[in-house]
């Protein structure tokens, strides 16, 4: 089966909003087997929208469309669709009852324009939101199969998860299965060359390199009759993929850095507590973001001047006037500190210029120190991030997180 995914939505367009839809939609039909080849965003224009439908109903077996399903007069996909297909339009009682139902509820009148909402194509199959006030419904013409949802997130995500997956499994032939093998130190084009022949010769699984947010992902993807046989394709294939990468594998199917290092410090009982400065705090946004954290992150100080750093963590004097703020031998004085200061098994420092500016002395923008106290022992990592100052930020934290993981793990430093 061939899917097309149609967002209605001028503000899309504009960039205005991100079509966030196409992700959650595209990822679960992708779960259930079905193909998706096409993705179109089309303005709140019922003649370029008919055009578009022209287009996917040559060359797809399902069509799904998010958003134009509201009370407002651009509100048009429902009626552009139902006419394009030969459809009539008919009022759904037990959707206007709900409608009515709701706005009772929370006291307020329901205007006229609201009841278009409940009109729906003749014999379709009604998608119940209980997020919102307009249905999705999907039909079955000229052999597609075309499936409406509402465009806000809120309400897509939930009516398609819940109604819009049951009634395509039983459309869907076979499955799709993926799983995500993370990577923290090595670049996009080391990895590709790392993998190369494996890649070059897979069909079932697939092996597929991407770069994201400062790390690198492979993707292994198999389809079969059942998720069990797709499992079992893709089982030696990811243990080929972990074993040709080695140490650079921080896990598979793990969202992130931070959570790899929750389960890690977690599973270990250790106690974890950082001390920022250019990163300003996001190392204990992302280490907090992981629920649980509390279990093992005993809490952190950003520490932008050199008094706080040492008030809080202890830094000698003599240490900022000789080597400054932004030295290795700072770094690893602030790891000791914040270890101490919050009674920790492991103290994590940085400091460094993330930009757009440099050091007085010549030091270029990106240059950040990461320090690690583990066991008595302290190691400190310089990287240099010239792209940006939020790019440096970010990449700051990825190499705290991957120290804190090879600390916690026993495994050697990047250093």
């Amino acid at each position: 089966m061939k899917a097309e995914m149609i967002a209605v939505g001028t503000e899309i367009l504009l960039g205005d909003i991100v079509n966030t839809d196409a992700q959650v939609i595209s990822m679960g039909l992708n779960e259930l087997g079905i193909d998706v080849y096409y993705q179109t965003v089309v303005g709140d224009n019922p003649e370029r929208l008919k055009e578009v439908l022209d287009i996917a109903r040559k060359r797809s077996d399902l069509i799904i469309t998010t958003g134009g399903l509201g009370p407002t007069l651009d509100d048009l996909t429902r009626e552009t669709i139902a006419e394009a297909f030969g459809k009539q339009l008919v009022l759904h009682k037990p959707t206007l009852r709900r409608i009515t139902a709701f706005f009772e509820q929370i006291g307020r009148e329901m205007t006229q324009n609201n009841v278009k909402q409940a009109m729906l194509p003749a014999d379709c199959r009604v998608l119940a939101n209980d997020w919102g006030t307009a249905p999705g419904c999907v039909f079955e013409a000229e052999g597609v199969h075309v499936m409406m949802l509402p465009g806000p997130p809120r309400e897509c995500t939930p009516v398609f998860r819940t109604a819009g997956m049951a009634y395509l499994a039983g459309l869907a032939e076979g499955v799709i299965v993926s799983h995500n093998i993370r990577i923290f130190g090595i670049g996009e084009s080391t990895m590709e060359e790392k993998l190369h022949d494996l890649m070059e010769h897979s069909s079932n699984p697939t092996v597929a390199p991407y770069a994201k947010d400062g790390e690198c992902l492979v993707r292994v993807t198999a389809k079969a009759d059942t998720k069990e046989a797709a499992e079992q394709l893709l089982a030696p294939v990811v243990q080929q993929v972990c074993d040709q990468l080695g140490d650079v594998v921080y896990g598979v199917d793990v969202p992130g850095l931070e959570y790899a290092v929750a389960k890690v410090l977690t599973e270990k009982k250790l106690r974890l507590s950082v001390a920022e400065s250019c990163t300003g705090g996001l190392l204990s946004k992302r280490i907090t973001d992981v629920p649980g954290a509390s279990v093992f992150y005993k809490g952190g100080a950003c520490t932008y001047c050199n008094e706080i750093k040492m008030q809080v963590l202890g830094v000698k004097q003599e240490t900022l006037e000789q080597y400054t703020a932004v030295s290795s031998q700072t770094a690893r004085e602030m790891a000791e500190g914040i270890a101490k200061a919050y009674g920790t098994d492991l103290g994590i420092g940085i400091t460094g210029y993330a930009g757009p500016e440099g050091g007085e002395d010549g030091t270029p923008a990106g240059t950040i120190y990461i320090g690690i106290y583990y066991q008595g022992r302290t190691q400190v990592r310089c990287i240099l991030s010239p792209r940006g100052r939020e790019r440096a930020r970010w990449e700051a934290a990825n190499h705290a997180l991957d120290m804190i993981l090879r600390a916690a793990q026993g495994r050697k430093q990047l250093l």
